[in-house]
């Protein structure tokens, strides 16, 4: 199945052609609400249908239904879907699992009517995943059980609507996601609590110096290794953000940032090693980071 020829045509339908084209194309579909996200099926997602008769039935009853298409197995498409809240979004975290590879085989990009993005996948046939949510970082996968609107199906408040709309095809080879490696690395599960003694001493208030002399750019990732360096040797979580939090607000990051980063640094330490810490002019070597010296930037 070619995923960005199937939305590119598809956008330039009508809703109702669309998806008769989906089906067509071997797509199930299935109607939802005018402007929402809700099924208008039964039984949602699992009446989605291949059957153009089906499809051109329940388009006739309803001319402007979204166009809603089963993810996983049963249409062969994972979706990874990027959420956008004026307060934050899931961009940041959804780049920095793309530079570890995790999320760099997408094969199509939709903008959602939010401001936030879907990454289409080809599914992986021999590996069933099923849907989740991470509402921390603003970022849920959509495979086995799960549904997502497809072009150029529209929705958004009164007045604002916006449809759903291709923005990229892929250039690169496209490839299957590893829903579990994604999730573990961009919301790892909490630490479990421990009496262990600290493995080595750590200069705290040498890591909040550091922390707080960070620069716009590079504040966040700073605090998230000094965070990690600490839980790594044990330091106590109400010890950690009361030194490291203080430092994180005097480099500019607000409070309820500071706060997400920290959890995100301890919950990450208990699932993996220490992260590299951020790069930049000067860093130190991979030897000179196992001493308590932050690494310079």
């Amino acid at each position: 199945m070619d995923i960005v020829w199937l939305l590119s045509e598809a956008s330039k339908l009508s809703l109702p052609q669309a998806a008769v084209y989906y089906a067509s194309a071997g797509v199930p579909v299935f109607p939802c609400v005018p402007g929402q996200k809700r099924p208008l099926t039964l039984h949602g997602f699992h009446d989605a249908s291949t059957d153009p008769r089906q499809v051109r039935t329940w388009w006739l009853r309803s001319p402007t239904a979204n166009i809603g298409i089963p993810t996983g197995e049963a249409s062969g498409i994972e979706v990874v879907d990027i959420d956008r809240r004026p307060e934050r979004s899931g961009f940041s975290s959804f780049e920095l699992a793309r530079r570890a590879g995790i999320t760099a085989g997408w094969a199509a990009l939709v903008r959602t009517p939010s401001g936030g993005m879907h990454a289409y996948y080809p599914a992986d046939p021999d590996r069933q995943q099923q849907s989740w949510q991470a509402p921390d970082v603003h970022i849920d996968f959509r495979g086995n059980g799960g549904y997502i609107l497809a072009p150029p199906s529209i929705a958004g408040a009164a007045q604002q609507h916006r449809g759903y709309a291709l923005i990229a095809g892929a250039k690169q080879p496209t490839a299957a996601i590893n829903a579990e490696a994604l999730r573990s690395f961009i919301d790892p599960p909490p630490a479990t609590p421990t009496t262990a003694h600290r493995r080595q001493p750590t200069d705290m208030d040498g890591l909040a110096r550091w922390v707080a002399a960070r620069g716009e750019g590079e504040r966040n990732r700073a605090l998230f290794w000094a965070a990690c360096r600490a839980a790594e040797n044990g330091i106590p979580p109400q010890e950690l953000h009361a030194i490291l939090g203080p430092a994180a607000q005097q480099a500019g990051l607000p409070p309820r940032e500071i706060a997400t980063t920290i959890r995100s640094a301890l919950r990450t330490t208990a699932t993996r090693a220490m992260p590299t810490p951020p790069a930049g002019k000067g860093h130190t070597s991979r030897t000179e980071r196992r001493d308590n010296r932050p690494p310079q930037l």
